[in-house]
């Protein structure tokens, strides 16, 4: 039932998630029409987010995308393919020129919207200064112990929509936690409802008005976050969740250093929403 798929050029999972869509196409499953595919401009194609897009769409077997990110706010050199870019791979930040390009590919119909992805509030103001067009979406991390409310209140006020990537907390990923699931209140609402606690944290996720972006390689854990939908809680336990102590978990140290990179620390990266 799943609807929504999520992709970005350093991931390298294009090719795969491309191959399997256009098979559900043709085999008459879903209809183009039916489902949402995001991908995302890596920092080394910030020069031209035309010919990155097109890449992209040439890996997916695709004719266009529903929706395409600003992965990072950090642009790198055109050679620059990895996932931890090396000191010498930076290159100072146009945000204006890459957004210029992100609004050409939506000209020319190779997505249905733009957006950015790991804004802060701050950097959010400073694109929409000179945006055509705003933003369609930001999606960042959150999650009951990562809650944004300051940046889903920037968000909502420039009608920006916010989407939830690692809604658990990222278990399973290399740098992610099992604090979210874990918890013991995130584990006491689950058993109230017998309920699992990635459907609480999902639950959270959606009634703060937001997408929810979930990962899952198990068959059984994909159909059981469904049931998220099938979940009702209260105003209390939502409010006991706003009260949890909060700790960001990609805090993308990756892109920071003292000599190339812009952000010299990491409260630079997050304008100090950390």
């Amino acid at each position: 039932g799943y609807r929504l798929f999520d992709t970005a050029k350093i991931y390298g999972s294009e090719p795969a998630v491309g191959k399997a869509l256009t098979d559900a196409i043709h085999d008459g499953t879903v209809d183009r029409g039916d489902i949402f595919v995001t991908s995302k401009l890596w920092g080394s194609d910030h020069h031209d987010p035309v010919s990155g897009l097109k890449q992209t769409l040439r890996k997916m077997g695709m004719e266009y995308v529903d929706m395409y990110l600003v992965h990072w706010p950090v642009k790198l050199k055109p050679w620059a393919c990895d996932a931890v870019p090396k000191e010498e791979d930076f290159e100072p930040l146009d945000l204006e020129s890459t957004w210029a390009g992100m609004e050409k590919c939506l000209d020319m119909g190779l997505c249905r919207c733009i957006g950015v992805s790991n804004f802060s509030s701050k950097k959010i103001q400073r694109l929409l200064d000179f945006a055509s067009v705003p933003p369609a979406v930001n999606q960042v991390e959150m999650h009951p112990m990562w809650r944004q409310s300051k940046l889903r209140e920037t968000c909502a006020d420039h009608k920006i929509h916010v989407s939830a990537y690692s809604p658990l907390g990222g278990p399973g990923n290399a740098w992610g936690s099992t604090a979210v699931v874990d918890h013991p209140l995130i584990q006491s609402i689950a058993l109230k409802h017998r309920a699992t606690p990635a459907q609480v944290a999902l639950k959270w996720g959606l009634s703060k008005g937001s997408s929810v972006i979930v990962k899952s390689f198990n068959h059984d854990r994909m159909k059981e976050n469904m049931g998220c939908f099938d979940l009702k809680l209260n105003d209390q336990e939502l409010l006991a969740i706003d009260k949890l102590e909060e700790r960001k978990i990609m805090r993308g140290e990756f892109l920071v250093n003292e000599t190339t990179s812009p952000y010299r620390t990491i409260h630079d990266l997050w304008d100090d929403e950390i």
